[in-house]
């Protein structure tokens, strides 16, 4: 039945060719296609049962699990591969199709970016991987094979019972795909690295439809590119990653008075910036107000990769008075149900770096208490803000050179710094641009105090970055020139360029 389809459809697509000018190609078109050309062509293709539109129940629920309420699109039509063959196919047919009329799609793994556009589309075909988000081990290579439509929530429980554990996200609702891809930062990277630079191999589907490996003996350029890279070059379906043994963490969160914020910050200085740093160690300090629970507060996530209770890294905090504490021993997986996130709310994150100075971590303070006194005086509904603070470590790049390196630009820094994410969340539409005006104000302050006392870096977090950032510029020129260069080895007539519009393109650069 395939072949008589597409045998019509291509003697359609023929007949449309010859006609005379691109007006008449698209008339014709949409004459032939009424219900949207590019998503009839998938109808006609062997993952034709993968494909569901507006009203079914699977489109409707792949649009409903969004993490950002206001990032829910409307496209054509939604397709659910099952295999990375499903994924190479539908690439294959809609660059085909594209060669009449653009198909534009978007790559969506857990859809937790927060930014319209990113991960889906509107008016036009949106590939989602969630149905493809097994967790397999390999227990002769100690390889953990993860789907990229999986959540870290799934992987951790599935590790667990075999008492392995793998450098994933923080929370137990971030999907793998994006999280991988753009960097990643796990409560192990102190001690193992960054998350994509524990990725061993990436299965990948090129934009001309191949499934390729990508490791660092076979296309080790794009094993690189990969790490950091996002979407560029290719859309990965299945993360390979190295696994260590699986033991319980002290973590959880403690909460203090918002007076105590200065103590807090020169505490997160020092244990930035000690030499003798314990690298089980990892944390977030986070001023933070929500309507849920109006008071002002200041929160320190402790998380500890051994199960010891109340460890000497974290004694500078520990001397504060606390007003609530989460913190015990307990599994990965119980973590990060703690930081799992709803898809009930709009949603903005914005990222800065800057040195770890106690005067710069002072002023995020003061422009956070203007930020708050207007949104409180102007916001209806619901509402929360975080404002947060981690250490990136020059770790991370020792541990990325020993694995093949990564496209971070991480090798221009020898002191560890502190990478400031401001996430927003609130209920009503009509504050939209209340929030977002609100966001972008508080960074640019930041960055303004930042560069007027030469505490400013340039190094953006791609999963923390907002629409209007530019994170691969942020990566240096050297990397850029690099990823400009795979991007043209493996993707040459631009297809994740131009038909896959959504993320950060490295062709905008």
């Amino acid at each position: 039945m395939f072949r008589l389809s597409f045998a019509l459809l291509a003697a359609v697509l023929v007949n449309v060719s010859l006609a005379q000018d691109e007006n008449e190609i698209e008339s014709a078109i949409d004459y032939l296609f009424p219900n949207n050309y590019c998503c009839t062509v998938l109808t006609l293709s062997p993952v034709s049962k993968h494909v569901t539109f507006p009203g079914q129940p699977s489109y409707n629920a792949s649009i409903d699990s969004y993490f950002d309420v206001k990032s829910k699109l409307t496209p054509h039509c939604i397709v659910q591969p099952n295999t990375a063959e499903d994924v190479a196919t539908t690439i294959k047919v809609l660059t085909a199709a594209s060669l009449l009329q653009p198909c534009k799609f978007a790559v969506r793994s857990g859809g937790h970016t927060p930014i319209p556009g990113s991960n889906d589309i509107e008016d036009g075909v949106t590939i989602d991987l969630q149905r493809m988000n097994g967790t397999t081990y390999n227990a002769e290579t100690q390889l953990a094979s993860i789907g990229p439509g999986g959540r870290w929530g799934g992987v951790y429980e599935a590790l667990e019972p075999l008492g392995r554990m793998v450098t994933g996200g923080r929370g137990s609702t971030v999907g793998v795909g994006g999280f991988l891809i753009g960097g990643g930062i796990s409560h192990y990277a102190p001690r193992f690295g960054l998350s994509c630079d524990n990725v061993a191999n990436f299965q990948v589907v090129l934009a001309d439809g191949r499934i390729v490996n990508a490791n660092k003996n076979t296309n080790a350029d794009l094993f690189t590119a990969l790490k950091g890279g996002t979407s560029n070059f290719g859309i990965v379906t299945r993360y390979d990653m190295e696994t260590f043994e699986s033991e319980n963490l002290w973590g959880g969160v403690v909460t203090y008075p918002a007076s105590t914020v200065d103590q807090h910050f020169q505490s997160f200085v020092n244990f930035g910036l000690d030499p003798n740093r314990d690298p089980n160690a990892a944390l977030i300090v986070f001023q933070g107000y929500s309507t849920a629970s109006p008071t002002n507060v200041v929160r320190a996530a402790f998380d500890y990769t051994k199960p010891v209770n109340r460890p000497d890294a974290y004694k500078e905090f520990f001397a504060v008075t606390s007003i609530s504490d989460t913190t015990k021993i307990q599994p990965m997986s119980a973590i990060a149900a703690e930081f799992g996130s709803t898809t009930t709310t709009r949603v903005q994150f914005r990222t800065l770096s800057f040195k770890l100075d106690f005067a710069t971590l002072q002023e995020t303070a003061r422009l956070y208490a203007i930020m708050l006194a207007e949104i409180q005086a102007k916001a209806s509904g619901s509402w929360r803000i975080s404002c947060l603070h981690q250490v990136w470590s020059t770790l991370y790049t020792t541990n990325s050179t020993a694995r093949g390196g990564n496209v971070l630009g991480m090798e221009r820094y020898d002191e560890n710094f502190d990478m400031y994410q401001s996430y927003l969340s609130w209920s009503e539409a009509k504050d939209d641009e209340l929030f977002i005006n609100q966001g972008l104000a508080l960074t640019n302050g930041i960055q303004k105090f930042a560069k007027e006392h030469n505490t400013a870096l340039e190094y953006l977090y791609l999963n923390y970055a907002d629409k209007d950032q530019d994170p691969l510029a942020a990566y240096g020129a050297d990397k850029v020139a690099f990823m400009k260069k795979v991007s043209k080895k493996y993707d040459p007539f631009g297809v994740y360029q131009k038909l896959l519009p959504g993320g950060f393109k490295i062709s905008n650069v």
